[in-house]
């Protein structure tokens, strides 16, 4: 190659990278001989606004309602020492085991603490009165000997009891002091699941600290927070859930909107570890001022019942009672003397209406109920077989045993007797030795199931050991030996509907039970 032709070829070269170069930095792929990467940008303000506003809110929030949060000390004389190592969950005297994968916020007393020494936990709390009166978790103050309160300004408090309600987890407690610093309470009933919340307590020892979450769910309850009843067959269960941060210590501290108003008071979390996973639950605030104004003002929760035993309604319930849509609450049992059986319902029915509120679940119906007083009159509105019922229920008080109603057991248990293919069970006449153990009335002694068929019609609703002993629906039959339970079901096909009348021995009780025969 000549010299020449050289020249021009290192020229167009080049000429060629340098218009490279140019081009790339008009199109920012390079720094123009910078090594390091591109500079970004900081946002406008307008587009920060709407997040310095964010947590102007929040930290508005906080500074409102810290200052009437307080932590709770409890301290236990020594008992003397169990028998047998401590379970997992709550130690408090009377109080039940929360199963695993449930565990309240309340650091409890310490069951590797030596005997001879008094033990000592702590819990959260909200002063809602400026004289000193304090809303906090009945499991906080429980089986405590003494108390103490601390505020965020350092002042602390001997607090005494005033009341409390295992039932609903609620405790009232007292301190004597003035121009106390007050929360703000609020209506959970107009809270819709999304909306921003702040947790505030005492988690792990960390004093006064804040969290924020959004509400996850409302009328949190039934078979899958069966454990937040803390061993109470009759608590109410009716829990807002929340993802905002809460751990052990928590228990009693407020859940508060962005309002700045109390809207419940944080009492446990679902987790495998004991520490936060996600998920928490609140008492709605309108159920606990209920219940704190009942102990403020009478020295004890008095709790309206309809004397009912209550579940949800299922897709056969529905059916049966000629729903159109699945909800409602059905009626089991009643309890000795109850209003509700004096009023004319009959197990089996269908609640979908109380004192002029619709009833959805549950939890509704309890709420609806404990808005009210022990000897005031309520509309019911109940669906029997595809007929509406109406009915005048007058509120009894309920024992201190009992409150506004209970959930039905249903619980299942592994147990050859005659294969009913329809209803997807084994049965067997009821024999003299188990209806003598089982205290069983002659009315009641009729068929006991044995076993229950994988996948069929009974699973998850019948028990081994339940007694059927009357088909309610389609028509009413007295069962009295297997024959007449399979004459009965003859009648039916495929996909039919059949309403059962079942004494559950352990429970001591009665319940309706709806299935789908064949399937």
């Amino acid at each position: 190659m000549s010299s020449f032709r050289r020249a021009r070829f290192a020229a167009v070269v080049t000429a060629a990278f340098i218009g490279g170069v140019a081009l790339a930095s008009a199109l920012d792929f390079t720094g123009l001989g910078h090594a390091q990467g591109r500079t970004v940008s900081a946002p406008t303000r307008a587009e920060v606004r709407p997040l310095a506003e964010a947590g102007q809110a929040f930290t508005a929030i906080a500074e409102a309602v810290t200052p009437a949060v307080v932590s709770i000390q409890a301290e236990r004389d020594p008992r003397a020492r169990p028998t047998q190592a401590p379970q997992r969950g709550r130690q408090g005297q009377g109080q039940g085991q929360l199963p695993p994968g449930l565990e309240d916020l309340f650091q409890q007393f310490d069951p590797r603490s030596q005997q001879q020494r008094p033990q000592e936990s702590s819990g959260s709390g909200f002063i809602v009165s400026k004289d000193g009166y304090i809303l906090t978790n009945n499991h906080v103050v429980e089986g405590a000997d003494r108390l103490t309160v601390s505020l965020t300004d350092h002042r602390v408090f001997k607090a005494r009891v005033v009341g409390r309600d295992p039932t609903t987890d609620v405790a009232v407690i007292k301190i004597e002091g003035q121009n106390l610093p007050v929360a703000m309470l609020g209506d959970d009933a107009r809270v819709k699941v999304g909306e921003w919340v702040v947790a505030i307590g005492n988690p792990l020892g960390l004093d006064f600290t804040v969290t924020a979450g959004i509400i996850s769910a409302k009328g949190r309850g039934g078979a899958e927070l069966q454990g937040l009843s803390r061993g109470n067959n009759y608590a109410i269960s009716d829990f807002l859930q929340t993802d905002a941060a809460i751990n052990p210590g928590n228990s009693g501290g407020p859940l508060v909107n962005i309002n700045g108003e109390v809207i419940g008071v944080n009492s446990a979390i679902a987790s495998g570890t004991g520490y936060y996973s996600g998920y928490g639950f609140a008492i709605p605030i309108t159920l606990a001022k209920g219940v704190m104004d009942d102990i403020i003002k009478h020295g004890r929760a008095r709790r309206p019942i309809l004397g009912v035993a209550i579940a949800e309604v299922t897709p056969e319930d529905a059916a049966v009672a000629g729903l159109k849509q699945i909800r409602g609450v059905k009626i089991g049992s009643f309890t000795d003397d109850s209003p509700a059986k004096r009023a004319g319902i009959e197990p089996g029915d269908i609640i979908v209406k109380a004192d002029g509120h619709d009833v959805d679940r549950v939890s509704t119906l309890q709420r609806i109920v404990r808005g009210h007083e022990p000897g005031e009159t309520i509309d019911v509105e109940a669906m029997r077989y595809g007929q509406k019922k109406q009915f005048r229920v007058k509120l009894a008080e309920a024992p201190e045993t009992e409150t506004i109603a209970r959930a039905d057991d249903e619980g299942r248990r592994n147990g050859g007797g005659t294969t009913s293919e329809k209803l997807g069970v084994s049965l067997e006449a009821v024999s003299s030795e188990f209806a003598q153990e089982n205290r069983i009335s002659a009315e009641r002694r009729g068929v006991r199931v044995i076993d229950i068929v994988p996948g069929g019609p009974a699973r998850g609703k019948l028990i081994p050991s339940d007694v059927i002993f009357e088909v309610i629906y389609p028509e009413r039959t007295p069962v009295r030996g297997v024959a007449d339970l399979q004459r009965a079901l003859a009648k039916l096909k495929d996909g039919d509907y059949v309403s059962l009348n079942v004494y559950q021995p352990s429970g001591q009780q009665t319940r309706v039970v709806n299935l789908r025969v064949g399937g």
